[in-house]
């Protein structure tokens, strides 16, 4: 049986305050061989902002680069990335904010040919069925980092269950995301990562 979402979960919250746990033997070698493995991944998710303020939905991923957090036709938002670049849309407000994927928490997650030896480490945890993994890039502190938890389970790609993460960007806002119903190397259309400037009249 693999470990269950919250649980990952709550041990990188437990990590993020400096718990002190003993050290593992696992390589960054495997989560490498998980990034690679995933070509294309759908999920639900919930996401949960340092305030405790909770929004659900459904991501959708093609490596490289591409990822939308789809909020439900009522929401308002739309976070995408198209290949070249994270997007923010407010269709209430009709404002879009862009950033370079590169330069967000994300790029690690999207880009499976990065050298993780070079900002990644693995975290000490006391349960041998959890990997959790921080990024960070040690040149560029204001890119944010990326704590990511996975399980180890044997029929998932490279063998690690991916179950969410906690980002925290250059202005310290701190988001949690926690996966469910997670469908791996599915097809999907580079469509998926369409979306309308509102900006323009009619888009949405």
């Amino acid at each position: 049986m693999h470990v269950k979402p919250f649980i990952a979960l709550a041990t990188i919250a437990v990590l993020a305050s400096s718990a002190t746990l003993p050290a593992q033997t696992d390589t960054l070698s495997s989560v490498s061989a998980h990034l690679k493995a995933v070509e294309s991944m759908k999920a639900g998710f919930t996401q949960t902002d340092q305030k405790g303020r909770t929004r659900t939905g459904t991501l959708t991923m093609k490596r490289p680069g591409r990822i939308r957090f789809d909020y439900g036709a009522k929401s308002p938002i739309l976070l995408v990335s198209d290949g070249s670049g994270l997007v923010f849309i407010d269709y209430t407000v009709k404002q879009v904010q862009r950033w370079p994927i590169k330069n967000t928490p994300l790029g690690v997650l999207l880009d499976p040919s990065r050298d993780l030896s070079r900002f990644a480490k693995i975290m000490p945890t006391d349960d041998p069925k959890l990997l959790i993994v921080e990024t960070k890039d040690p040149k560029h502190p204001e890119y944010g980092r990326l704590t990511l938890a996975f399980s180890k389970l044997a029929s998932a790609p490279g063998g690690l269950m991916l179950h969410g993460w906690i980002s925290i960007d250059g202005q310290n806002n701190r988001t949690t995301i926690k996966l469910s119903g997670q469908q791996f190397n599915v097809a999907v259309s580079d469509k998926s990562f369409a979306w309308k400037d509102p900006r323009i009249k009619g888009g949405r």
